[in-house]
């Protein structure tokens, strides 16, 4: 967009999105998760909050248009993901909902889970972003994931009206994720190796995958599961799901034994609990709610039946989520979208637009110290699994209170500088 001319911004193929005060944007999110795939389109209003030009946009209402069918994602013998049925699914998703990607305007392309960790998860992402319009990319780990999921849920949103926390609680096929969520911010992420499919099974109750973590969770339960094409037992079942379901609620309750704290892929969740106040989400959160009664050949119904026991046992308040196994979708289609309303200068223009760059947000610094900055910067990589490793690009965006005098900023410049290792080495 630009300044001097109020009634409208311009997109890149030369329409224009608004008139006034109000933009109007569709986005698009996609999903390819470990176990499943699917899409949801979203209609989103953007205004100014203030009268100046150069005031800053907000997302002022989010409107679902239309859900994708979920489907299991697809898998090549190879063990990668299989790009090109992933391409038809989606191409036939945009078509059921009356989109060409020329009508996309924004939104994100998220691969998460056991899935990003494929060898071909972060190309299968660009190319998809790619072919789906102006998209923010991200294999996104489960710091990212876990974010997005809050957001996506709706414990965000609830989290404003109280100043104790709300804990979201993604439970997907391969990892649970947790938010700590408190005054309309995700405080604090982490996750662990445990989830519905790491063990599933076909019609005839054979044993159909079986992953390291859910075989070191049977073993560390004394559930003896059986090897891949093998029958399994109901009962089996019900003991590594009730496993599992324990392992969740003790770390709900910050209870979690020292013995199992390898089953964490983040670090350790530092709010320890107890928390009062949940919101589930996830696959498995569409059984603990009662939306879904169907099996698919895995631990989902086992698992859910588990956590709502120990849950009501516990004495725990479950709020109820505005999406569950949609909320990372949700909060890749609604929540990566931003305009910012201000006049900026640009040296060399002809280096935009960039695309498929994650942008790591930096909240409010304490001080306007190099050493505030710094943690601040390594704090936020982490958030959004990034790496300052010289080979991938990234963004950061600062909400800087500390005015623009030279001291001040020099802090600032200093603190980036020091949190990232290939910026000093010059790479």
């Amino acid at each position: 967009m630009h300044e001097g001319d109020e009634d409208h911004v311009h997109l890149d193929d030369g329409t224009f999105a608004y008139v006034g005060e109000r933009i109007e944007l569709k986005s698009v999110g996609i999903d390819i998760g470990s176990s499943t795939s699917h899409l949801v389109f979203s209609g989103l209003v953007l205004e100014r909050q203030g009268k100046r030009l150069s005031s800053r946009y907000v997302v002022t209402a989010r409107e679902i248009l239309n859900r994708s069918p979920i489907i299991f994602t697809p898998f090549a013998p190879s063990g990668e993901i299989d790009a090109p049925a992933l391409g038809q699914f989606i191409a036939e998703a945009y078509g059921a909902a009356g989109f060409a990607p020329e009508d996309v305007d924004g939104g994100a392309v998220i691969t998460t889970g056991e899935a990003a960790l494929r060898e071909n998860a972060r190309a299968v992402a660009e190319l998809f972003s790619q072919e789906g319009g102006k998209f923010v990319c991200a294999t996104a780990g489960p710091n990212l994931e876990s974010l997005l999921a809050a957001h996506g849920s709706g414990a965000v949103e609830l989290s404003q009206a109280t100043d104790a926390p709300i804990l979201n609680v993604d439970i997907g096929g391969g990892t649970t994720k947790f938010a700590v969520c408190q005054r309309g911010e995700v405080r604090e992420t982490a996750a662990v190796h445990l989830g519905a499919r790491l063990l599933a099974w076909d019609k005839d109750a054979s044993v159909v995958r079986l992953e390291d973590a859910g075989r070191r969770l049977a073993q560390s339960a004394g559930v003896d599961v059986p090897g891949l094409g093998a029958r399994v037992a109901g009962n089996l079942l019900d003991g590594l799901a009730n496993a599992m379901g324990r392992l969740i609620l003790d770390i709900i309750g910050g209870t979690l034994h020292e013995g199992e704290m390898g089953l964490w892929i983040t670090p350790v969740l530092r709010s320890r609990g107890p928390f009062g106040r949940i919101v589930f989400s996830g696959g498995v959160a569409e059984y603990i709610y009662g939306r879904e009664k169907r099996e698919f050949g895995d631990l989902g119904p086992r698992l859910a039946a588990a956590v709502r026991r120990g849950a009501e046992g516990l004495g725990l308040q479950l709020l109820e989520p505005r999406e569950a196994i949609r909320a990372t979708c949700i909060g890749a289609s609604q929540y990566v979208v931003q305009l910012s309303g201000d006049t900026i200068y640009l040296s060399h223009p002809d280096h935009l637009p960039l695309r498929n760059v994650p942008v790591a947000a930096i909240g409010s610094v304490d001080e306007p110290s190099a050493g505030h900055v710094s943690a601040a910067v390594r704090q936020a990589l982490i958030r959004l699994d990034l790496g300052d490793d010289g080979d991938s690009r990234f963004a950061l965006a600062v909400q800087w209170r500390h005015g623009a005098d030279y001291h001040s900023l020099r802090a600032l410049c200093q603190g980036i500088v020091e949190a990232l290792p290939a910026v000093r080495n010059g790479r």
